[in-house]
């Protein structure tokens, strides 16, 4: 029986939207959409985002890209890649998802390119 797997889906977040907030949206909800099917494969998905957006709120980020988003926007997805067993990279082209990639590899973690890549699990 394939183990359940805790599973960082990392994509672009503000990769080609020039900071416009529909187009983030956008962005995480194409990194949701594969966080739900990731479930449905029987695993635990996570996105950085579900983090550290409530975090920048309460420290009183003003815009993306300020100071207080540099100090806890990619730390904490690197934080949490710690904990997480995998990360699965999806979307365009994007740093910070190259560089969640980086750091998984580095922590040793397993690396998925595409959803039929993780293992099924049955509940």
């Amino acid at each position: 029986m394939t183990a359940q797997l805790m599973i960082l889906v990392a994509g672009p977040y503000r990769s080609g939207t020039n900071d416009d907030p529909v187009l983030i949206q956008k962005n995480v909800d194409a990194m949701e959409d594969m966080a739900l099917q990731v479930f449905r494969r029987g695993h635990l998905p996570v996105l950085g985002e579900w983090f550290a957006l409530p975090l920048l709120r309460h420290a009183g980020s003003r815009k993306t890209g300020d100071a207080v988003f540099d100090e806890i926007f990619h730390p904490v997805a690197r934080e949490l890649i710690a904990k997480c067993d995998a990360v699965l990279r999806i979307g365009g082209p994007s740093a910070g998802a190259d560089d969640m990639v980086e750091t998984g590899t580095r922590l040793g973690k397993r690396i998925f390119r595409d959803l039929s890549d993780i293992p099924e699990r049955r509940r």
